[in-house]
């Protein structure tokens, strides 16, 4: 299924379509469901697909490095305009009306958690999949400090973008020159395995890690978090 939607994405638009993606994924609720880590190592065994966009068939360094720089762009305007987002809609939810669903003591749990572990939080949300499409939107709401926001915005962005492509486009060249095979030809089971590796500690923190309690309170019927 990655297979054919790299395969689709080069042949409908190739680099454009990936920066596409990767803001989608970045910044837009509805690009929740993408696979980013998987697409990012899959676009890195076939960047040379991608540097025949810009000029003639060599895959020479300053090529990857634009695409490594524009997709790392687009991965930082997409987290903008998730805090964007975030940022404007944040009074009106401070305002809702509380219902069983909704408890403004989880905003004010969420604002205290981001003064504390915001900057670990923007940067590790990069490798997580579906954490990284709400954590600049969460940040906005609870109104995170904009330049330290930015900052580690950069930061993830740069470190996640450049890991997942160079790592697939080193693996690719040391595996083709070692063992003489391509990695396109495996590409599912490629994507299976990043998939588990970054879904597996959120499963295990969501489902499996021990909840903390904490005392009541008057206003806090709920201990548990």
């Amino acid at each position: 299924m990655l297979h054919d939607l790299i395969t689709w994405i080069i042949e409908n638009g190739g680099l454009y379509i990936l920066l596409f993606v990767v803001f989608a994924e970045c910044g837009l609720l509805v690009g929740f469901f993408l696979p980013g880590d998987s697409l990012l190592f899959a676009s890195g065994i076939y960047i040379g697909n991608f540097c025949k966009e810009i000029g003639d068939d060599t895959e020479a360094p300053w090529k990857i490095a634009l695409i490594l720089l524009l997709v790392t762009v687009a991965s930082i305007l997409g987290n903008l305009v998730g805090y964007w987002f975030g940022y404007k809609t944040g009074p009106m939810i401070y305002e809702r009306k509380e219902t069983w669903l909704f408890r403004k003591k989880h905003l004010m749990r969420a604002q205290e958690f981001y003064l504390k572990n915001g900057k670990g939080t923007i940067f590790l949300a990069k490798f997580l999949p579906v954490i990284r499409t709400f954590a600049p939107i969460i940040a906005g709401i609870v109104r995170m400090d904009r330049s330290t926001f930015l900052l580690y915005n950069i930061l993830g962005s740069i470190a996640w973008v450049c890991s997942m492509m160079l790592g697939g486009y080193f693996l690719q060249d040391w595996v083709m020159n070692r063992f003489g095979f391509s990695l396109k030809e495996h590409i599912e089971m490629i994507a299976l395995i990043i998939i588990l590796v970054t879904t597996l500690p959120v499963i295990w923190k969501l489902f499996f890690a021990k909840k903390h309690v904490v005392p009541k309170d008057e206003n806090d019927s709920n201990a548990v978090l």
